[in-house]
């Protein structure tokens, strides 16, 4: 764009010098001086639409507070951020930002990490959690310790991402930027012609012939077709950023707007990978396996505390624990033995009552734990890993878009089933090793679908690869998850569907825009070569021709700036 707008203010002036000095006509100082000051003014203004665009960078900066409060001994010391090492103790207070990454070593409170994680919700924080730099802390006071600085922190990955998608291109682009460079030519080669034209072939004088090749030339700059697309790549990047998206790869965005099959792992995906209580069971006969199980690190044991624990019922201490790895626990509870565990414990125990069995349909998908009291069978509870409230409205929303789902899982095929039908999959894979995974989503390939498999990014990681797209869900801090081309802060399937959403809402604005930068440059070129002089008499002065091509460029940027407001669902 430069050198075509340098190559006609560079013509019109030699002319004009030539005019003054060489030989007497009028010249195009006038017409040069408005065509500079118009192309500023329209520079100017889209470098304001572009910063409003390319913002969210410094915004996240802006997240980190300058100052954190450093506890030296007893005492805490105001220190620039930037002074923290590893480490270090910060204390920091209700409605304060949280200085850096770190870890809670005293202190309750709740903390709002939507703008980091997009969370909605404030999350509650305790001794041992982890907190993230530039979330604010809303109501107790907490005392971190430094676990990140600098580079490893999460806002800084989060940038350094933004930064890389921001920086890859769209197979769109590419074809928009060969279309750019062709445009070049064809601007040069539409201000020759039309000059030769107007001047020897319909003769209507030097001025007038340098006038409409000046315009041509003008009027061509490929800038609105050059900023059509990236453009938009920025804003998606940085879109998908404050819902909890981060973009690795703007190819595969790109892709994911065509997908047609999902596969998601089950545990940690479309499930919490904790055990929860799934029947009835008699407040006394939960507390007594409670007591027995809290000495146990078993998901299963810690499924059954926690039911407890939320039923408010009082867990006593147990005498003469013992262990029995693979089938359960013992031990005396308030004078009373009790024992917790499998069928193989019960045949130890001498117990065969199979009268309080769970029924086939009961148990299925289950996970059944007996609850012998005084050598007596006395109850059973039922556990399953917890499928979370959003995968079956994710899975809903999936089916809308006319993607397909599939579920991979290492679990037994009832247990998958009963997952399955409960959220309404389509296709499920059980029974699958790690190291098979990637090839059910061959299989799924090989059926002529576009596949995007979501997983942990850890060991998902060959079946991430080998997807078209592939989605790490609840990287939380681990944000650079090598495997994948979309990372997902939260461990949240609907966020699968809003990036989905992003993919073709990102496509659309493309072509939107696509479609006016070629429209202008198809309508405007011939306009200013003065095709339409002879029939209609219009004609395009230099400075109107650097309206319109500023114009054109601002409503590219306007448009693509639209999608700022787009609600991702």
């Amino acid at each position: 764009m430069m050198t075509l707008v340098a190559f006609a203010i560079s013509i019109g002036y030699v002319f004009s010098v030539a005019a003054t000095f060489l030989f007497p006509g009028e010249s195009l100082y006038w017409e040069i001086a408005t065509l500079i000051s118009v192309f500023l003014l329209g520079h100017w203004l889209e470098m304001r639409a572009v910063r409003g665009a390319t913002g969210a960078l410094s915004e996240l900066a802006r997240l980190i507070p300058p100052s954190a409060h450093l506890f030296k001994g007893n005492h805490t010391v105001d220190v620039p951020t930037s002074q923290i090492k590893l480490g270090d103790r910060v204390l920091v207070k209700p409605g304060e930002k949280v200085p850096i990454d770190g870890l809670v070593i005293s202190g309750e409170t709740s903390v709002d990490e939507s703008m980091v994680t997009g969370e909605s919700r404030p999350i509650g924080k305790k001794n041992g959690d982890k907190v993230i730099g530039g979330t604010v802390n809303q109501d107790g006071s907490l005392t971190v310790e430094v676990t990140k600085v600098g580079i490893d922190t999460a806002i800084a990955q989060i940038m350094k991402l933004i930064r890389e998608a921001q920086a890859s291109k769209p197979n769109v682009q590419l074809l928009a930027d060969k279309a750019a460079g062709v445009l070049f030519y064809v601007a040069v080669i539409a201000g020759i012609t039309s000059f030769i034209f107007w001047f020897f072939v319909i003769p209507q004088g030097v001025i007038f012939a340098a006038t409409v090749a000046v315009a041509a030339i003008v009027i061509a700059c490929p800038h609105a077709l050059g900023l059509a697309i990236p453009t938009v790549t920025t804003i998606t990047s940085t879109l998908g950023a404050k819902n909890g998206i981060l973009i690795k790869d703007m190819k595969g965005l790109e892709i994911a707007r065509k997908l047609n099959y999902v596969v998601l792992d089950k545990t940690g995906t479309l499930t919490r990978g904790e055990f929860g209580v799934t029947n009835k069971v008699d407040a006394r006969i939960l507390a007594l396996a409670a007591a027995v199980e809290i000495h146990s690190q078993h998901s299963i044991a810690k499924g059954i505390v926690n039911e407890a624990r939320k039923q408010k019922l009082k867990i006593s201490e147990v005498k003469d624990f013992k262990s029995f790895p693979g089938k359960g626990a013992m031990g005396t509870v308030d004078g009373i033995k009790v024992a917790v565990g499998n069928r193989a414990l019960l045949l130890d125990q001498g117990i065969h009552d199979k009268s309080k069995f769970p029924s086939e349909d009961q148990g299925k998908g289950k996970t059944p734990v007996y609850v012998i009291v005084a050598d007596k069978l006395t109850g059973v509870i039922l556990l399953a890993d917890i499928v979370r409230e959003d995968s079956k409205e994710a899975i809903e929303k999936l089916h809308d878009m006319d993607i397909k789902t599939a579920m991979l899982t290492g679990d037994t095929k009832d247990v998958a089933q009963d997952v399955g039908k409960q959220l309404g999959v389509d296709t499920i894979f059980a029974e699958v090793l790690p190291e098979e995974k990637v090839n059910k989503v061959k299989e799924l390939q090989n059926s002529g679908n576009v596949v995007a498999m979501v997983g942990d990014g850890v060991n998902d990681a060959p079946s991430l690869t080998q997807a078209h797209v592939g989605i790490a869900i609840g990287a939380g801090t681990d944000v650079a998850v090598e495997s994948a081309d979309i990372v997902l802060m939260k461990n949240d399937p609907m966020d699968v569907v809003k990036a989905i959403s992003l993919s073709r809402k990102t496509n659309a604005k493309m072509v939107q825009n696509l479609f006016w930068a070629t429209g202008y440059n198809v309508l405007a070129i011939p306009i200013a070569a003065g095709v339409f002089y002879p029939s209609f008499g219009l004609l395009l002065k230099p400075e109107w021709a650097a309206i319109l091509m500023s114009l054109s460029s601002v409503i590219v940027i306007v448009n693509a700036l639209w999608l700022r407001r787009a609600k991702l669902d």
